[in-house]
C-alpha cells in the first residue's frame, strides 16, 4: 500500500523525516517493522525550533507543485514519523507522489 490517502481536498501521506541528512530530497517507500508504509524524506535543517519540519513542508510543496500554504503538518512534530495534508487536485497529486516514489504505485 501507498503511503499516502487521497480525500475529496488533496491527500495525506505518512512521512518518516531524517534531519541533518545531507540533502533536501526524497527517497522513496520504506515499510516500517510493524507493517505500516512510509515516504523517507530527508532534509538538511536540523531538528531543532521546527526548522526540519518547516524544511519537510517547503520541500513537499516544491516537489508536488503546490504552494507551501497547501501543505501543512497534522501530526508528529517532534518525531521522525509525521503526517501532512496537501491540499490540491488528488489525482495530479497522486500522480506526481507516483512519480517521486514509484514503488508506491498503489493508492
Amino acid at each position: 500500500m501507498a503511503p499516502w490517502r487521497t480525500s475529496t481536498t488533496g491527500v495525506t501521506i505518512a512521512l518518516r523525516v531524517t534531519p541533518r541528512g545531507g540533502r533536501d530530497d526524497v527517497d522513496g517507500i520504506e515499510q516500517l517493522s510493524d507493517g505500516r508504509d512510509v515516504l523517507k524524506v530527508r532534509v538538511r535543517a536540523v531538528a531543532d525550533g521546527g526548522e526540519a519540519n518547516r524544511a519537510v513542508l517547503a520541500l513537499l510543496a516544491k516537489s508536488l507543485g503546490v504552494p507551501k500554504a497547501s501543505v501543512s503538518l497534522l501530526s508528529g512534530a517532534t518525531s521522525r514519523l509525521k503526517q501532512v495534508a496537501i491540499e490540491g487536485d488528488p489525482a495530479r497529486l497522486t500522480e506526481v507522489l507516483r512519480q517521486l516514489a514509484p514503488d508506491g504505485s498503489q493508492a
